[in-house]
C-alpha cells in the first residue's frame, strides 16, 4: 500500500477486482469511467444509479477497496477517478473489455 492509502499496482488482487466487477452496477461505473477522458473525476451521483444513497456508498466502497477507483471527498459529495494506469499495468486489456461491453 502506498503512503496515501491506495493499493500499489503489484498489490491489486485479481479476485477482489473480479468480485467488484461481478456486480452490474459497479461494472457500469467502471465502464463509464473507462469511456471518459483519462483522469476525469466524476461525482458519485453522476452515474445515474437508481439506488439508495447507502447502497451507492457501499458499491463505491467495494470499488475503492478493490483498487479500481480513487475517491476524493469534497465536503458533502465525493468524486471518483479510475485508476487507469495502475489497472492497465497490472491487468492489461481488462479496461478495454469493460469499455467495449459498456459501448455495446
Amino acid at each position: 500500500m502506498s503512503i496515501d492509502g491506495t493499493t500499489e499496482p503489484a498489490d491489486l488482487d485479481l479476485g477482489a477486482v473480479l468480485a467488484a466487477l461481478a456486480d452490474p452496477h459497479r461494472r457500469q461505473v467502471i465502464g463509464d469511467l473507462v469511456n471518459d477522458a483519462d483522469g476525469a473525476a466524476r461525482s458519485c451521483t453522476s452515474f445515474g444509479l437508481a439506488l439508495s444513497k447507502s447502497t451507492r456508498s457501499h458499491h463505491f466502497k467495494v470499488l475503492r477497496d478493490a483498487g479500481l477507483v480513487h475517491q476524493i471527498d469534497r465536503g458533502n459529495r465525493s468524486e471518483v477517478t479510475l485508476r487507469r494506469r495502475e489497472l492497465e499495468q497490472r491487468f492489461p486489456g481488462l479496461l478495454e473489455l469493460i469499455g467495449r461491453e459498456r459501448r455495446g
